[in-house]
């Protein structure tokens, strides 16, 4: 089946292009900043940003979080983490770390990815890839996720194991170790198949 999107605006999840050298270097479309108290969210009909829902918690994410477009977590994201029951059916979600602020949402980076940390929502792949901004004045030098401070990792672990819980209620995810930028390749490079199965070239 052949699906046709707008042709005036490329959408930023089936537009634009994986990136100028994946699985290192990828396209992320950043949907949210560090410095937002909304989480805004790509409307995947329109591909025009919607409201999702205000921060819950005092939490903002640490880094520029997004997705890598043309990617699609199905079958063989789902087999790369142990215990997941299927993928989550979202585009890879990617944050990317910049040594300067960036404030404004809606934008394309180009990132170099380092890592990944795992992630189980109700069942689901939900994997986070992490990535630094490419030729970024402090982190463009760093190539795995092991050469970032441990303290920058823990607080990325600690984000996602908590942004959708609120204080008094058990946990809703379950978070995982941080992986290296080898197998961050590997998950991508599933993501792009499952996107090409899904939706073709």
């Amino acid at each position: 089946m052949t699906r046709i999107f707008n042709q005036w605006r490329p959408h930023p999840w089936h537009g634009l292009e994986l990136g100028p050298n994946p699985p290192s270097v990828v396209h992320a479309y950043i949907e949210i900043t560090p410095f937002d108290f909304v989480k805004y969210e790509v409307d995947k009909k329109t591909g025009y940003m919607r409201v999702d829902r205000p921060h819950r918690t005092s939490s903002l994410p640490p880094a520029l979080y997004g997705f890598i477009p043309r990617t699609y977590c199905a079958d063989r994201v789902r087999n790369l983490m142990e215990g997941a029951d299927r993928g989550d059916g979202d585009p890879l979600d990617i944050c990317v770390l910049s040594s300067r602020r960036i404030t404004r949402g809606e934008i394309i980076v180009n990132a170099h990815v380092v890592g990944g940390i795992t992630m189980l929502d109700h069942g689901e792949a939900d994997d986070k890839i992490v990535a630094v901004l490419d030729n970024d004045d402090v982190w463009g030098s760093v190539d795995d996720i092991t050469e970032l401070p441990k303290s920058l990792v823990e607080r990325l672990r600690h984000y996602f194991q908590t942004y959708k819980t609120l204080p008094g209620e058990p946990e809703k995810v379950q978070v995982g170790e941080a992986y290296g930028a080898e197998h961050a390749a590997k998950v991508i490079a599933a993501a792009s198949a499952d996107y090409q199965d899904e939706y073709g070239g």
